[in-house]
């Protein structure tokens, strides 16, 4: 047959029989139709030696499923530290029984409408909207009517404003959004200081009043929220902030450098991410000092090299596996037309785990609130 696909027409003429009895036979409804065995046996045979496959597509449409899924991320695939978003939304998909279609789009948003135009031309029967950092987005006006999971994004509400480049629509109520609870990690960051008898404590790459983040850092401004109101609750005030705009090793070396010079040591550190805290690290031993004997820092993200550092940093997990699997599961009952669980949440929020390491000393004060 050279290197043209082999059909159903082809196998029921090689086996000189119809193509329906072909069909029939190659369905497992031989037996049930009382096809003879002789004749199943040739169909079967002959299917083998051509390499006949079975067209899924035209099986899936006519089923209204073509079993696809699309996962359209902005940088998500190329990146060393959200890859298991994708990793844990395969596996998910394949032991359902789905095929994933992965695009990048480099955070541009024409590309991203081409790939979205793509799929949809597919017949996928949903799409993965992934983001490599936790964002506030619209839906896409082309996916208005295609069951969509956003994944590690914030719908944006109603008539909210956006980028007119992003090509906003209304998020409908129950566009499911799986996303890292950040909110809660802030708090339980902020408790690990305290209940460790920690009440210096200095905030890194945010400042110490609320809304002072970086423009668009969702996870920043959540976790700042979480932090600043379980100190209140304590009657505790973060000693200082340090605002960044970039969360780079060099910003967390800067604002940790001018941290001790100012106040020495004794001093704890919530570090908006690993990479800041890295910089922490090496601005501590710079001035001599240690982690966590002088200096206790916690930080977010468990970047892989968190647990080689020493001492280990502790630090809350982004459960990115969790994250690209929730997507496949809430996206699969939306195919389904079952409701968001629970009802009529859009936000899935997904705890953060705690990787508790060494960079954080008690002082003896514990439980003194």
């Amino acid at each position: 047959m050279g290197r043209r696909r082999v059909t159903l027409a082809d196998v029921a003429r090689e086996a000189g029989v119809s193509s329906t009895t072909a069909s029939l036979v190659l369905s497992g409804r031989g037996v049930e139709l009382r096809i003879s065995d002789v004749v199943q046996e040739r169909v079967r045979e002959v299917s083998e030696r051509l390499g006949w496959r079975p067209n899924i597509v035209s099986v899936g449409l006519r089923r209204g499923s073509s079993r696809t899924l699309g996962f359209i991320s902005d940088t998500v695939a190329t990146s060393q530290l959200a890859g298991d978003l994708i990793k844990g939304a395969l596996e998910a998909a394949h032991e359902r029984g789905y095929m994933l279609f992965i695009g990048e789009s480099e955070g541009d948003p024409q590309l991203e409408a081409e790939l979205t135009d793509a799929l949809l031309d597919r017949q996928v029967d949903g799409i993965i909207l992934g983001s490599m950092f936790t964002l506030d987005r619209a839906l896409p006006a082309a996916l208005e009517h295609v069951p969509t999971v956003l994944l590690n994004a914030l719908p944006l509400p109603a008539g909210a404003s956006v980028a007119p480049s992003l090509v906003p629509s209304l998020v409908p109520s129950l566009v499911p959004s799986p996303v890292p609870d950040e909110l809660e990690a802030g708090r339980a960051a902020a408790r690990l200081l305290l209940d460790a008898g920690h009440r210096s404590i200095h905030i890194v790459g945010a400042g110490a009043h609320p809304g002072q983040t970086p423009p668009g850092t969702v996870a920043g401004r959540e976790r700042l929220v979480g932090i600043l109101e379980v100190l209140a609750a304590a009657g505790v005030e973060p000693v200082s902030g340090h605002l960044c705009t970039e969360w780079l090793p060099p910003d967390g070396y800067r604002a940790v450098s001018r941290l001790l010079a100012e106040h020495g040591p004794g001093q704890a550190l919530i570090t908006f991410n690993d990479r800041l805290a890295f910089g922490a690290y090496q601005a501590v031993q710079e001035a001599g000092l240690s982690v966590p004997e002088d200096v206790s820092i916690v930080s977010f993200d468990d970047h892989p090299l968190a647990g080689w550092l020493r001492p280990g940093l502790t630090t809350f997990a982004i459960p990115h596996e969790a994250l690209g699997r929730r997507a496949v599961e809430l996206l699969l009952a939306t195919i389904d037309g079952q409701p968001a669980v629970p009802a009529p949440a859009t936000e899935h929020r997904l705890p953060m785990p705690l990787r508790e390491r060494h960079s954080v000393a008690r002082t003896g004060r514990e439980g003194q609130r």
